[in-house]
């Protein structure tokens, strides 16, 4: 499953509001500086997280936008689903009462497959909060690892300058 540019954008914002918990709120177009993200997308990706309830957002000179809940307390989860909707690989493992019916759901030899993969990613997701991806280079003691603990098991490759969302692995 390939999670879109709005959920990476969506998750590298929250991020930075967590580290500048307790500094005030933060503008996007500071954010998006610091991030190296387009300040207009940033306006877009953080309608849905406010109105999700994970950031709050103020008016005026000082305004911008901070979190609204302890970092410890928003599970990636719930963040993906704000920001993807369904997180099922395939649409006939979706949990939506709308979705769509394939003819041969009955028979499918490949829908446990499917439906192992949508639990894994949103086990794994729900395992995790934003609290431990505020990478700081602690020590691995239930603390946040270091970027260089997870090289090991990520393929080498330089990404452009559209970022992360446009990896393929090889």
């Amino acid at each position: 499953m390939k999670f879109s540019q709005r959920s990476e954008a969506g998750v590298r914002l929250l991020i930075d509001l967590a580290r500048r918990r307790g500094d005030g709120p933060a503008s996007l177009s500071e954010v998006a500086r610091i991030e190296g993200l387009s300040q207009s997308f940033l306006e877009q990706v953080i309608i849905p997280l406010r109105k999700a309830g994970f950031v709050r957002s103020y008016q005026g000179v000082r305004g911008g936008y901070e979190l609204a809940r302890v970092p410890e307390e928003i599970g990636m989860g719930e963040v993906m689903s704000v920001l993807e909707g369904s997180l099922a690989p395939m649409f006939c493992v979706g949990v939506e009462p709308e979705r769509d019916v394939c003819a041969l759901e009955d028979n499918c030899g490949t829908r446990v497959l499917w439906a192992r993969v949508r639990d894994g990613i949103v086990d794994a997701l729900d395992k995790t909060t934003l609290a431990e991806l505020m990478i700081d280079g602690a020590d691995n003691d239930g603390a946040a690892a270091s970027p260089a603990a997870f090289t090991s098991m990520v393929p080498t490759r330089t990404v452009g300058p559209d970022g992360c969302a446009d990896y393929q692995a090889s």
